[in-house]
């Protein structure tokens, strides 16, 4: 292990009583704080509540940099306090992991939309605003195939919608959230239930439901630019009911399974990320790729064989605010990374000359 130059703060959403308690080593990230302890980061732990958010603010002026693990929305919150103090704290130099501006540009479900043209897209639709939900969904829906709607900024499924259209007035959805059901209600109710979607600037995105669902999707997970791991798993909250299923629960979700990123058939995969979707996804997002998260991920469903055979894949959606678990062999080059960022970012480390 070097001996330490910098100091990191791992920041995660949690209770106020454990602040001042918790240590690293009995948490998730306990691997990622000796990763970063093997390039020589000393690292401390910053439990996050928006009622602690000028003691946490204190605490990261005394830090070299920041990892951050916290969900869009947590518990009927959302990021706004805690993405002010991470912009704060970026202005005066410390290294923020992924700044809250990058994470609009490229961690909500917008970014579904405005890369739809590229050859991870798809037939992409956005709605900012209630009526335009109201007014252009049934048009969708009249073409005949079952869509999938997403609100701007969730995750675990919340806001995530199958619909299918029954006749001119009726529709079938499903709310990929654990325990939703597929449930057979008029277009009316369902754009109603949609209105929470759209408080304090959200807005919809719709997309084709993908028919090879069933056979799993694909994570992406990168360092910066360079694809360092792979997830696989059964995404089954949107799969076709069973016959006379209506209002039955949808099964739980597959294990995800971890591998590194040598794995074989992932290797075309690989090389199209790296070299054509994270540079294409850069200029139109308008993203310096040194400003790429330390850490994030790209969720691919399967769509349409190629003409000769090979497997196509469709952009499902982008994580950067709290990505993880990932596989062990990402853990290295996120130390890596945030080293070379910290070196770059900070000529003078702050460890042992301020308290």
């Amino acid at each position: 292990m070097q001996s330490s130059r910098y100091r990191v703060a791992l920041l995660w959403a949690g209770e106020q009583t454990t602040r001042h308690t918790v240590k690293l080593a009995d948490t998730r990230l306990a691997r990622i704080a000796e990763a970063l302890g093997h390039v020589g980061i000393e690292t401390e732990p910053a439990v996050y509540s928006d009622e602690l958010v000028d003691e946490v603010h204190a605490q990261l002026l005394r830090a070299d940099g920041v990892l951050v693990w916290v969900d869009p929305i947590n518990q009927g919150r959302n990021r706004t306090v805690l993405d002010r103090l991470l912009r704060e704290v970026a202005n005066t130099g410390t290294i923020v992991s992924a700044h809250p501006d990058v994470i609009l540009k490229m961690g909500t479900k917008a970014v579904l939309y405005h890369t739809r043209v590229m050859s991870w897209g798809c037939d992409t639709r956005l709605y900012p605003t209630l009526a335009a939900l109201r007014n252009e969904l049934p048009q969708c829906l009249a073409e005949g195939k079952p869509r999938v709607l997403k609100q701007y900024r969730g995750n675990g499924g919340n806001g995530v919608w199958k619909v299918e259209r029954i006749s001119d007035t009726q529709v079938r959805v499903r709310h990929a959230q654990r325990g939703g059901v597929e449930e057979v209600v008029s277009l009316d109710e369902f754009v109603a239930r949609c209105e929470v979607y759209f408080i304090d600037d959200g807005r919809m995105i719709d997309q084709p439901y993908q028919a090879r669902l069933t056979d799993g999707m694909i994570r992406c997970y990168l360092v910066r630019d360079k694809v360092v791991g792979f997830g696989e798993q059964l995404i089954n909250a949107l799969f076709p009911a069973p016959v006379g299923g209506v209002a039955t629960e949808a099964p739980q979700p597959g294990q995800r399974h971890y591998f590194p990123p040598t794995r074989a058939d992932f290797q075309s995969l690989k090389k199209q990320m790296e070299d054509v979707w994270v540079p294409e996804l850069c200029s139109r997002m308008d993203i310096d790729a040194d400003a790429l998260p330390v850490i994030w991920d790209a969720d691919f469903l399967y769509g349409p064989k190629a003409v000769n055979g090979e497997d196509t894949y469709v952009l499902c959606e982008i994580n950067v605010s709290s990505v993880y678990p990932f596989p062990d062999e990402a853990l290295d080059p996120l130390a890596r990374e945030m080293l070379h960022r910290l070196k770059v970012g900070r000529a003078e480390p702050i460890v042992g000359t301020r308290n």
